[in-house]
C-alpha cells in the first residue's frame, strides 16, 4: 500500500476529530425515529409523538394562544356562529332575515338612504324625470328628440348659431368654401384650378422665377454609348 501524503494524513486526523464531536454514531444514527427528532418535551425534536408536535416552547406557545382564543372545539367559528351573523353587534355581518352588516354598517346605510332622494317609491331609471332632458340640468335622456341638460342644449344652440354651415348651407366637396374659386377657404379643383388663392399666387411666383418652363425645358444630359 502506497504511503499516505501529508494532506491525506491531516484529512483523516480532522475527520476523526469531527466524528468524536458528533453525538450521532453508527450505533446511534440520527433519523426520524431518533429521540432528538421527536416531540418528547425538550427543544431538540419536533416530530409527532402521540399527536404532540413541536418543541416544548412550540407546545407552550400553542397552549397559551389557544387559551386566549374565543373559539374552540365547543365554540367553532363558522358561518353559523353568532359572531359571524348580523345580529346587532359589530362582530358579525352575515345575513339574518335579510339584515346584513355590522351595527355600524346598518346605521350608516340607514343614514345614507335617508339622504337619497331615490327609493322604492321614486326609483331612478331611464324613465325617471331626473334622467330625462326636460329643461333642467339633471337629466340628459331623449325627450321628443331633445337630448342633454339645459346647459348642453343652450351650448349646442349657441354653437349652431355661430356655425356658417347648416341645413340650408351644408358643407361638402361642392360647397363654394371647399372649391378653389379665388379665395383662401377652399382648395378643391375648380375649372382646372387647385388650391387657395395664396397657394395659386405662390405657385405662379415660383414658376415665374424658374428659368426652365414649357418653352425652355431642362436639357436631357443622357449619354448614349
Amino acid at each position: 500500500m502506497a504511503n499516505k501524503t501529508q494532506l491525506e494524513i491531516l484529512a483523516e486526523q480532522y475527520r476523526q476529530e469531527s466524528i468524536a464531536r458528533n453525538p450521532y454514531t453508527s450505533s446511534d444514527t440520527y433519523s426520524s425515529n431518533h429521540k432528538n427528532a421527536m416531540s418528547d418535551g425538550d427543544e431538540k425534536g419536533k416530530g409527532d409523538v402521540n399527536g404532540q408536535i413541536g418543541s416544548s416552547i412550540d407546545i407552550q406557545n400553542r397552549i397559551t394562544n389557544i387559551a386566549k382564543n374565543t373559539y374552540n372545539e365547543k365554540n367553532i367559528y363558522d358561518s353559523n356562529n353568532k359572531n359571524a351573523l348580523s345580529d346587532g353587534d359589530d362582530k358579525g355581518k352575515g345575513d339574518v332575515n335579510g339584515q346584513v352588516g355590522s351595527a355600524i354598517d346598518i346605521q350608516n346605510r340607514i343614514n345614507n338612504m335617508s339622504k337619497n332622494i331615490y327609493n322604492d317609491k321614486n326609483i331612478y331609471n331611464s324613465n325617471n324625470k331626473n334622467a330625462l332632458s326636460d329643461g333642467d340640468d339633471k337629466g340628459k335622456g331623449d325627450v321628443n328628440g331633445k337630448v342633454g341638460s339645459i346647459t348642453d342644449i343652450n351650448t349646442r344652440t349657441a354653437n349652431m348659431v355661430k356655425n356658417t354651415y347648416n341645413e340650408d348651407n351644408k358643407y361638402s366637396s361642392v360647397n363654394p368654401n371647399a372649391l378653389s374659386n379665388g379665395d383662401d377657404k377652399g382648395k378643391g379643383e375648380f375649372n382646372g384650378k387647385v388650391g387657395s388663392l395664396t397657394d395659386i399666387n405662390t405657385r405662379i411666383d415660383v414658376v415665374n422665377r424658374n428659368m426652365y418652363n414649357e418653352s425652355k425645358k431642362y436639357p436631357d444630359f443622357t449619354i448614349w454609348f
